[in-house]
Parts: C-alpha cells; structure tokens; sequence
C-alpha cells in the first residue's frame, strides 16, 4: 500500500500535480508532499492553453472568473497562423466545430469541392470561432444546440506563474494531507535491490522518504532523466526547433481573443495577449541561424516596451522512452518536450495527470499500471508531434535553407499515412484517443493551402448550384451570429472588475478521466 507521494518541484506541473492528487486522495491517509526551491526558476513561458484546462479546473472545483483574476487571463478562440502557407497568408485554427456534417460527409469535404468550384471563402471561415475572434468579439457557448453559438469552445491566455502560485494556495487552503517543503535536493537515494527511489535528502540536513515520486523538475529532469537515465527518443529530424527567446512587453490588445504565430525564416514568432501584458517569444532552429540573428528577428516583431531582459532557452523536441520508471513517473518538461506551436505543454501535463490519476497504484506492485501509463503517454507524444509536422510540411514556402530543409526531410510513417490519406482520398483518419481530431486537421490542412485530390463523391447529393448557395448562406449565419455577441473588452474587464454577469458554461467530461 503506498503512504508517501512525493512531488519533486514546483512550477505549473508540480502545482497542478499536487492539485489533482489532492482532490483524489483528500480523504484517504495517504500523505502528498511537495518539494521545491524558490531560489529555482521556473521557465514561466507557456501561458496560451487549450480548452482542456476548462475541465481541469471545473474537476478542481475551481471558480473560473477567481481563476481568471488570479492569472490576468484572457480568453483565447483559437491560434491565427501567419505566413505558414506561403509569406502573406494567415488563417486561424479555432477551437471547435468545422461548418456542419452531414450524414453523407464531413463538412470539409464539402468545402474542398467547392473550393475547387471557386467559392471564394476560406476554410477557417466556417467557425463562429474564427469570425468572433477576427471581430474581436466574445460570449461563453450556448447550450441551445441548434445554435451556432453551441458550436465552438475557448480556452484561456494566463501568466503560468501566478497560476502555479493560485494552485499553491488553493491546495494549502483544501487539503489536509498535504504539505509543502522548501529545499534544495542534493541526493536522490534508491534502494540498493530494486532501484526504486528510497528518499530524497535536501541541502538543508532534511530527508524526504516515499513510496511513490513524481519528476516535475522540469528540463533538469532530476529523477527520471539523471538518477534513473531514462533515455530520450529524440525527435529533432522532423522537429529541428530548438531554441526560444522570450520576453513580455507591456502592450494590450484588449479584443484580441487569440493567440498569433507568426512564421519567419527559421522558425515562427508568438503573440500571447494577457490582460496585464503580452507575452512575446522567438522560436528558431540554431543550426540555421544565430541567437544574435533570432533576437534581431525578435526585437522586429514586437510593439510596445519591453518589460524584462529577452531570455533564451534551449530545448529539444523529444520525449523519455518511459514517462515512468520504476517508482517514479515524470510529469511536464522533465518527461519530454515538443514545442509551444500548439500550446501543448500545459495540456502535457494534464494528460499525464489524468492518467496518473486513472493508473496511480495501490501497492507498490506497480507492473501493469506502469506500462499503460507509459504507452498512453509515448503514443500522446507521437501524435501531437505528427500535427506540428503537418503546420511546417504544409506550405509553399522555400525561402530559406530552414524551409528547404522541411521540404525535404524524411517523415514519420505514422505521419505519412494520416496526411497521405487527405490528399488522396479526402479523409481524414480519426483518432480514438488523441488531442488534435478531425476539424484541427482540416484547419490546418486546407487552411495551409493543401490539396486533395479526391472527387469528394459523398457529397454527389447536392449539384454545383446547391452546394455553392448552401456554404455562401450558411457563412452568412455565421456572420450575423458572431456580429450578435459583444465584443472581448467587455467580458474582461467585467469579469476582471467582479461585474460580469454572464455564467460561464460547464465543461463537458474531460477525455482523460475524472476525479471526484
């Protein structure tokens, strides 16, 4: 029977680790405790998100308009790309619903048709996401489901620092078996038979023992990667990124419900606006450029005045062969990393959460929950992966040997397959267990200037004329619902200032489980 959870470190990983394992376990005898060290950072750059929070926090039990104020949230409709399909073009991926199905076809199917027909209209056009977030106008989602505005969802932009502060509270304030240690680790102990980790022993004399340890040490990797030398599978062929720099500037963009990634010569550039402030960041390949020309880069695409020195942070795509081994399961940074282009990392960490809280062992015989946990997470890595290429596989741009190289790089098969099936039969392959599904992949696909060639024969039922007229009458609602709501200025500042009176909606079930 397992007594001791340890957490080792804090940040948005430890945090919302301690959070969940709180709520689950608030009234078993087993004992949660945290370790970290103030005088460690965090790297504090990951504030986009994607509606899963939504439902971590609801789980949580957590007021979203406290939540909201604790992080200078702002709400976030979706992702605009700029520059991906070829310099000039933009599109957005919003969250939510692409146009309508039928039971003949998916809607993108029907949109491919007529584009090739002339129609005029872009894909992401199709989303009352989309068309609220360009009009830079917000309202939470209806439940009338033969509304429109039943048909997207929203996540939040926040300050992933005052986020990991507000679950530190939250867990101090709830949870009686909980508690916090400050401390500096300075040896991990294993037991000399099994390998498992035994205790933890911190610079201030203190040890730490445990039955069951979980790694949110971040890149440092202090358990899993270093005492336990879990190996990488490194995924920098198809994901050359590798380096960031990042600073906040003190600019507002009150109705800009969305997140901006805007792609340059080696990489692409983030616009995350926060009430309080803009988050700004340069990702970039180093083999294909300096970090002097990557901050040249940077300082070109930002406005407003810099409110810190830029930061530059290296990383690799790449994850653990293992997320857990033996008695110690990794969670964030310190089991993998891809890149931020789709505001996977804190969703990263909620997926491993979830699964830990689904698989968390009740002995220390921990064999089969281990090997679940491990293959959930490898094949959650994979497939988001497989979506970040298809951002960078799709696009005419060959401007630059970064570009050039895309073009020409070796692909995963797993790729290969789900992007060989768009082009060529117009389908788009669904997951029954994954992040990005079929409306993301239609997004990004078509809204890079992808092709299929497929004849779209399921759509057969409706002639030329018919299908033309539908999808211009159909864009025609969507604009006249989105010019229904007010704008985003309105919900901030309301729910900012206590004054907002609209209820938020309740998130549907998480995908990953429940803990109540």
């Amino acid at each position: 029977m397992l007594n001791t959870i340890v957490i080792v470190g804090g940040g948005s990983a430890g945090w919302m680790t301690a959070a969940a394992l709180g709520r689950l376990l608030r009234d078993s005898p087993i004992k949660i405790t945290l370790i970290e060290s103030e005088a460690i950072g965090t790297v504090g750059v990951g504030e986009a998100t994607i509606p899963h929070l939504r439902y971590f926090n609801e789980k949580l039990g957590i007021n979203e308009h406290e939540f909201m104020r604790a992080t200078n949230a702002t709400f976030k409709l979706g992702i605009e790309f700029v520059n991906w399909g070829a310099l000039g073009e933009s599109y957005i991926h919003p969250f939510g619903e692409m146009g309508f199905a039928t039971p003949q076809a998916p809607f993108h199917q029907y949109w491919a048709r007529a584009d090739k027909l002339g129609l005029g209209i872009a894909a992401d056009e199709f989303s009352i996401a989309t068309r609220m977030a360009k009009l830079g106008r917000f309202a939470y989602p209806k439940k009338n489901e033969n509304s429109l505005l039943s048909t997207f969802s929203y996540a939040f932009h926040i300050d992933a620092n005052q986020y990991a502060l507000y679950l530190r509270q939250f867990c101090e304030k709830n949870f009686p078996n909980f508690r916090r240690i400050e401390g500096k680790i300075e040896h991990v102990i294993q037991h000399q038979e099994s390998g498992d980790i035994k205790e933890l022993q911190l610079d201030n004399g203190t040890t730490i023992e445990g039955d069951f340890f979980i790694d949110c040490t971040g890149f440092r990797s202090l358990i899993l990667g270093k005492t336990l030398d879990e190996p990488l599978i490194d995924m920098t062929d198809y994901l050359p990124c590798d380096s960031a720099i990042a600073a906040p500037t003190n600019d507002i963009y009150v109705n800009m419900p969305f997140s901006r990634a805007t792609a340059h010569k080696a990489g692409w550039q983030w616009k995350i606006p926060l009430r309080h402030r803009t988050g700004n960041g340069c990702v970039y390949a180093s083999r294909f450029i300096s970090d002097d020309e990557a901050l040249s880069i940077f300082k070109q695409n930002i406005t407003g005045e810099l409110l810190a020195e830029p930061q530059v942070i290296r990383f690799k795509a790449c994850h653990k062969k293992n997320s857990w081994k033996r008695n110690c399961a990794g969670v964030g940074l310190s089991s993998g990393f891809i890149e931020p282009l789709e505001s996977t990392g804190i969703h990263l960490i909620q997926t491993a959460i979830m699964k830990l809280v689904e698989l968390l062992p009740e002995s220390r015989n921990m064999d089969a929950e281990r090997d679940e946990f491990n293959a959930q997470m490898s094949d959650e890595y994979e497939k988001i992966r497989d979506f970040l290429i298809l951002h960078y596989r799709i696009t005419r741009r060959d401007d630059s040997d970064f570009w050039r190289y895309i073009q020409s790089m070796d692909l995963p098969d797993t790729y290969q397959q789900k992007a060989g099936i768009i082009e060529h039969a117009g389908l788009i392959d669904t997951y029954q267990h994954g992040l990005f599904l079929e409306s993301s992949w239609a997004y990004v696909f078509y809204g890079q200037g992808g092709k299929s060639q497929a004849k779209m024969r399921n759509t057969d039922h409706l002639t030329d004329p018919e299908l033309i007229a539908q999808l211009r009458q159909f864009r025609e609602e969507i604009n006249k619902a989105a010019n229904s709501v007010s704008d985003n200025q309105r919900a901030i500042e309301g729910i900012h200032g206590g004054t907002y009176d609209e209820a938020w909606p309740k998130a549907a079930l998480s995908l990953y489980g429940v803990f109540s």
